[in-house]
């Protein structure tokens, strides 16, 4: 690794292929403008931006060059201005490996290099190179001096004394089948239709929307729920896709993941930046006994996130979390469902804050629509209901350093944490809150490419309010 090495010449093909999906609207653009007489400049002009991306493809290939010196990753790039880019072992948090249908093909894989400042990205990314000096890079750059070389079959007997977990195809479709997602999908195919009515002639528009009003009520109600079957199967799809061969696996300072079925990929969680564990219970899932555990990563780039947070297991039983953390993470196991509750005068003001805008909406109806008046009043139940169970979900716990938080708002979330991973502690009270003798606390931690994230529950009582504020400001450990 100490000699100057290039990347595969497979990264001629992913710039390439970048350049051109970033221009995708202006070609398109482009050739709906010039269709007519003024094809033959577009073919022109077209041949002309293929030259070019070919060129800059091989050119950019040629002059990347990278190799491990001194303890540093080297990295030389540029055509015209010579860049040098400089990352110090010691800086590195992660050393993620992705694989995409291509790279599966030729045995090659992208290295994503991640320090604790990547920000929005990630610090160096290396698009193509083999799967085998991937591998070495990554443990070459783990380490602050180099291993010696290990035997495959002394490294294969090693990885079967991590402890690991892995998803079964069963849990992997029932993810699929309560994942929620048909709403995102359903909101990503009404946003490319509305975009694509300017490419379509207006006749193809008023001939589908008669033939549709010419349906009876039945077929439509059909063709609808076809539509959301289709949008439920994508659903189920994308999920099998994305977490498919899912395994997570303990290593003495990491976690490493790896999961997908058409892009390939090994993220690595290094044990010291994780800041909280938590548990998701989502609304359509919390019913069946199922959960989600992620965890909050300081550091790292946005561009590793799930929904700003890591999965550390995408679906689970309520009751196998305790034994799947003494597993990987002994120290975050804990009572969380012997938590402190909300005092009783609290309830007032859950079921108040979640329903009062509804209820000047039945207000406004009823002097407005009053024929419509029931739709708001089933809407303010089933709000007032949320209402309710955030106030009886809401708790909290405290053993030694550490503190366990549950909260909800349309899912519940249980966050486990560390006093000295808590960067910011504020209990608050508004004069009503004061009337009642309950307030507002909010812990924060650094998570995801450096930013914060805050814990909030609502509406505690001011002795247990103290009782956190107490516990965050004077320890005996």
């Amino acid at each position: 690794m100490s000699e100057k090495r290039r990347l595969h010449p497979a990264a001629i093909l992913f710039t390439i292929v970048k350049m051109f999906k970033e221009l995708i609207f202006t070609i398109g653009v482009g050739f709906f403008a010039f269709k007519e007489e003024g094809m033959a400049y577009f073919i022109i002009g077209g041949s002309a931006l293929v030259i070019i991306a070919l060129s800059f493809g091989i050119l950019s290939w040629y002059r990347y060059t990278y190799r491990v010196e001194d303890e540093e990753l080297r990295i030389e790039h540029g055509i015209i201005i010579r860049r040098k880019r400089y990352i110090s072992k010691n800086r590195i948090q992660s050393i993620d490996l992705t694989q995409n249908v291509v790279h599966r093909l030729f045995k090659l894989v992208k290295v994503n290099i991640e320090t604790a400042g990547s920000g929005m990205g990630s610090e160096a990314s290396l698009k193509a190179v083999k799967l085998k000096t991937g591998e070495a890079l990554r443990e070459e750059l783990k380490t602050a001096k180099k291993a010696a070389t290990i035997e495959s079959a002394d490294a294969e007997q090693m990885e079967q004394d991590f402890p690991s977990e892995t998803i079964t195809k069963r849990r992997l479709f029932v993810a699929g089948t309560t994942s929620g997602s048909i709403g995102i999908i359903f909101i990503i195919f009404s946003v490319v239709f509305s975009d694509l009515d300017q490419f379509i002639p207006d006749s193809y528009y008023e001939n589908t929307f008669n033939t549709i009003i010419g349906f009876s009520i039945i077929i439509i109600t059909i063709l609808v729920l076809a539509l959301l079957l289709l949008l439920w199967l994508l659903g189920i799809a994308g999920t099998m896709i994305k977490y498919g061969n899912f395994t997570i696996t303990k290593h003495p300072d990491e976690l490493l993941i790896t999961r997908g079925l058409l892009e390939k990929k090994q993220t690595t969680i290094p044990l010291r930046r994780i800041q909280a564990v938590g548990i998701n219970e989502s609304i359509i899932r919390q019913p069946f006994g199922y959960v989600t555990v992620y965890a909050e990563v300081a550091g790292g780039s946005i561009q590793k996130g799930e929904d700003f947070s890591t999965i550390l297991f995408p679906i689970m039983k309520r009751t196998e979390v305790d034994d799947f953390l003494t597993k990987l993470l002994p120290e975050y196991v804990s009572e969380r469902n012997k938590l402190k509750g909300l005092p009783a005068q609290a309830k007032t003001f859950y079921l108040v804050r979640s329903s009062m805008l509804l209820m000047l909406v039945a207000i406004a109806m009823l002097f407005l629509f009053p024929q419509f008046i029931w739709a708001p009043i089933i809407v303010l139940l089933l709000c007032m209901y949320i209402g309710l169970l955030r106030y009886k979900d809401a708790g909290f716990r405290i053993d030694g350093e550490r503190l366990t938080l549950r909260s909800r708002v349309i899912n519940r979330k249980t966050i486990i944490l560390f006093h000295k991973r808590i960067q910011s502690f504020e209990s608050k009270q508004y004069w009503l809150q004061k009337r009642a003798s309950v307030a507002t606390l909010k812990a924060s931690i650094v998570s995801s490419f450096g930013a914060g994230t805050h814990y909030k529950i609502k509406d505690l009582s001011v002795d247990d309010a103290m009782e956190i504020a107490d516990w965050y400001s004077f320890r005996d450990y």
